[in-house]
């Protein structure tokens, strides 16, 4: 026998319009806390690379100047530069997670706005961001008047800006051994522009991929009457 005050499970209660609203902001809420903890700890992940960066080329120039750019000074150079570019991968890569969890939390929150609106069709008027949780609604809620280009989102964004950091250090590295081997200067330059570019856009290309990739997976809620598209 179950308790007295137990409810069987195939009479559950209706929950109150004013409970479920209470719910769905709660939920709204936790993720816009999540939201706002995960793009502060990854700005204190990029300034920390930038720092560390900045001292450790300051430092090593100091050595250069110090040792007369002695065999020392290059083998210090060559282990800071592959410090400095182990570093700004393993941040590439916390960046470009960061931005994927942004776009999840980002879909949740028009996911919930959906929830609103079947509360309450009246609201949907209301909202700037979308109450949509495809593609096309994440879009609006990433550029609410909708005359942004996706490029210049793109170009700004953190994962570009470390993408290219890491760029300039790995053709900065990578020009630097081809020197030690015996290469031309000419030759070095070419090879570490070369290596940096195909670097930057396999970077761009695997970003691309792991986007589009979500939207092939989710299945929409609320999808964005085609009308609206």
């Amino acid at each position: 026998m179950s308790d007295e005050g137990d409810v069987p499970s195939g009479n559950a209660p209706a929950v109150s319009a004013a409970v479920r609203a209470q719910l769905l902001a709660t939920e709204h809420w936790s993720l816009l806390a999540s939201r706002s903890t995960t793009q502060g700890e990854v700005l204190t992940r990029i300034s920390m690379f930038l720092t560390f960066t900045s001292a450790s080329l300051l430092s090593v120039a100091l050595v250069g100047q110090a040792t007369r750019f002695s065999d020392t000074f290059v083998m210090l150079a060559l282990v800071i530069l592959f410090i400095d570019l182990g570093i700004g991968l393993l941040t590439q890569i916390r960046v470009m997670n960061v931005g994927m969890e942004d776009l999840m939390y980002v879909v949740a929150m028009n996911r919930l706005r959906a929830a609103y609106v079947e509360l309450d069709p009246g609201l949907a008027r209301y909202f700037m961001a979308a109450h949509h949780d495809d593609e096309a609604g994440s879009n609006q809620t990433y550029d609410f008047f909708g005359d942004g280009s996706r490029v210049g989102h793109v170009a700004g964004s953190s994962m570009t800006f470390m993408t290219t950091a890491n760029t300039a250090l790995m053709a900065l590295l990578l020009g630097t051994l081809a020197v030690l081997l015996g290469a031309p200067m000419a030759v070095a330059v070419v090879l570490g522009a070369v290596c940096g570019l195909a670097f930057f856009v396999m970077s761009a290309v695997r970003g691309y991929k792991r986007y589009t990739a979500v939207w092939q997976k989710l299945t929409p809620v609320s999808p964005t009457p085609p009308g609206e598209a």
